[in-house]
């Protein structure tokens, strides 16, 4: 479910189109600005309602010129401290993959902070390449805590003062979405309605462990959840946040969730599953919440192993399905991840565009 690190226009046209301008009466803006990528840290706090820090890492729009920066494994190409745009688009928070960071999916966090949003890359406490604490506490924990700790960090950027007047607001309140890889996909469904149930996981792992060796063996090294689970924690509570109002979720890890529960979910999701992925099999995880949620579109990336998503880090990373770095033979990962750094952009466009 994630891994864990080791550290111009010709001349006539562009006089026409001034002449024309003239012509109506209109004024041209000295220069056409583009939007950059800023980025700061940002950390929400312990508090009676955290009792975990959660360290963020925030890329928006800005005029400023960004350069390229190595963050441990992985590069950014940003302006560290730089001035925000006065408005953003909206906001859109990122859930890395079990044992992973906020930094994995930096490209696609960049690319959505050029079409003007505020993105909020979060490293889940417990569960990232520092600390895997929340595997040891009881299984449902794990459900529970990871979409919660999403709506923390939404809570905190609505409250601050440099932030909250920043983002979108419509008639159905602030626009925000949700892009997650992995077990960040199972956060990003579980926050629009999915529901996990830890029988499911027990069933299919008995049914089905041939099928999906690394998730179920993984299940099995880490005692999560029991081979048995208690009926007390068998059903989990629902985890949604009525705030998030358009999903992502990048080979996400999905057996767990009900079917019924999918079937409620009301706003609108985007499915894309690794052909390849042996960690999460698609016919089990991606397909499964594809094939269950109204209003989805579902995407096979042919040829990609689970990693595809994760931005390619600058030295091998072990993981039980081998190195995160690598691809098959002929997967050209920045290809793709080009290619999602327009398509995410426009879905939260097209999602917002048409909700008034």
């Amino acid at each position: 479910m994630g891994f864990s690190m080791r550290m111009p226009l010709g001349f006539s046209l562009s006089s026409l189109l001034l002449g024309v301008i003239a012509v109506m009466g209109l004024s041209l803006p000295s220069r056409v600005a583009a939007d950059e990528v800023g980025w700061r840290q940002f950390t929400v706090p312990v508090s009676p309602a955290n009792d975990q820090v959660i360290p963020v890492a925030l890329y928006y729009p800005t005029q400023a010129t960004p350069r390229a920066i190595a963050m441990g494994p992985f590069t950014v190409t940003v302006a560290i401290q730089a001035p925000p745009n006065e408005k953003f688009r909206g906001l859109i928070i990122v859930s890395h993959g079990t044992g992973g960071s906020e930094l994995g999916h930096s490209s696609l966090a960049e690319a959505l902070a050029k079409r003007g949003y505020l993105v909020a890359a979060l490293r889940h406490p417990g569960d990232n390449w520092q600390d895997r604490s929340l595997w040891s506490k009881p299984p449902d924990r794990y459900f529970i805590e990871r979409p919660a700790q999403v709506s923390r960090v939404i809570d905190a950027l609505l409250d601050d003062p440099v932030w909250r007047d920043r983002i979108a607001t419509d008639a159905q309140g602030p626009r925000i979405g949700v892009v997650g890889h992995s077990a960040g996909g199972y956060t990003a469904i579980a926050l629009v309605g999915g529901q996990a149930d830890l029988l499911r996981i027990a069933e299919h792992c008995r049914d089905n462990a041939a099928a999906d060796p690394i998730f179920c063996g993984m299940r099995r090294q880490t005692a999560q959840p029991p081979q048995a689970p208690s009926q007390s924690v068998q059903s989990i509570a629902p985890t949604i946040d009525k705030r998030v109002r358009a999903a992502v979720a990048l080979a996400p890890f999905g057996v767990a969730f009900t079917a019924s529960s999918l079937a409620g979910i009301q706003v609108p999701t985007l499915i894309y599953a690794a052909e390849l992925d042996r960690w999460l099999v698609p016919r089990f995880h991606a397909e499964w919440i594809a094939r269950n949620t109204p209003r989805t579109a579902f995407h096979q990336v042919g040829n990609a192993g689970h990693f595809a998503f994760l931005d390619p880090p600058s030295m091998p990373i072990p993981t039980p399905d081998g190195d995160a770095a690598a691809d098959p033979p002929g997967f050209d990962r920045r290809a793709l991840l080009t290619r999602l750094q327009v398509e995410l952009p426009d879905f939260f466009d097209r999602v917002f565009s048409n909700q008034p």
